[in-house]
């Protein structure tokens, strides 16, 4: 749709964008910010912060909006957990965000490599609070324990866009899937946060966003993001319109209003942008929310 319109336009971040840089090289990590190209790297790691993107850089899945790799996967690398663990102790990190490809793959698709990063950056972190995003585990509720098991603060998967558009967006996912697996998390591991998130800007109307959200509250889901879709490439799914900070605002008022502890919404948010500040918002809430009651 040609140049990016003036809301996108931000300041060069001054920081230690080198420092997380060299940080994620020299454990020989992989992130979602490099793989994923995502538009917030330079502010994310010039403010020391990363999401950790585990086993391997090729998925096994092939998603129109996604610029990762689909191919052969490598293998498992049982000492990335340990890596994970040590390189966010050095980026100083209370709050750390683990992600993957999805591994279909394998027998249990990466669901206990998960539980051992998790456990692992728990271990090396006092007081770490960790967030996974994580691919559906096709709704396996025995897979979806198991990253649970591991505790984490906050448990995400994303929805991507609406209803109508997900056979185009997602052709390996299913909407119904994804929503099993927030009923998954919220019935049985009530502890930890549920969160899902969208794209817009791919040709859905604002009612079908709205439905959308509506589903997801339905199924248990506390925290959304709504974020600007941005096509990686010429050969990815085209961005059909691009929405304005307002709209963003809006709907942001209107979902809210359904009960979600927070809704994080503008054309540069994403699935782990600002994490911290949103789950300590979330925090927040809850505590106004036991004060009135």
């Amino acid at each position: 749709m040609g140049r990016l319109p003036a809301w996108f336009r931000r300041p060069i971040p001054a920081g230690s964008f080198h420092l997380t840089s060299s940080i994620v090289a020299d454990h020989r990590l992989n992130t979602v910010c490099e793989s994923a190209i995502c538009p917030n790297r330079s502010e994310c790691w010039s403010r020391k912060t990363a999401t950790f993107m585990i086993l391997g850089e090729r998925c096994t899945r092939r998603c129109g909006f996604c610029a990762i790799e689909t191919a052969r996967p490598e293998p498992v690398d049982s000492g990335e957990p340990e890596r994970v663990a040590e390189a966010a102790f050095e980026m100083g990190l209370q709050y750390v965000v683990v992600t993957s490809v999805a591994r279909d793959d394998l027998q249990d698709e990466g669901a206990g490599h998960f539980f051992e990063c998790v456990r692992a950056v728990k271990d090396r972190i006092e007081g770490v609070e960790v967030e996974v995003l994580t691919p559906d585990f096709h709704a396996r509720p025995e897979l979806i324990g198991r990253v649970c098991e591991a505790g984490p603060q906050v448990y995400n998967h994303n929805l991507e866009t609406v209803e109508r558009l997900q056979s185009r967006v997602r052709p390996q996912a299913r909407y119904g899937r994804t929503l099993r697996v927030i009923e998954e998390v919220r019935s049985r591991f009530p502890g930890i946060r549920t969160k899902s998130g969208m794209m817009l800007g791919l040709g859905e109307a604002e009612t079908e966003v709205l439905q959308a959200a509506q589903d997801l509250w339905d199924a248990g889901c506390q925290i959304l993001t709504l974020g600007q879709y941005l096509a990686p490439s010429p050969t990815h799914l085209p961005v059909e319109e691009y929405m304005a900070p307002e709209v963003f605002n809006r709907l942001a008022d209107t979902i809210r209003q359904m009960g979600f502890l927070e809704v994080y919404a503008g054309p540069t948010v994403r699935s782990s942008y600002h994490a911290a500040e949103t789950f300590q918002n979330v925090q927040g809430a809850e505590k106004q929310w036991w004060k009135s009651h």
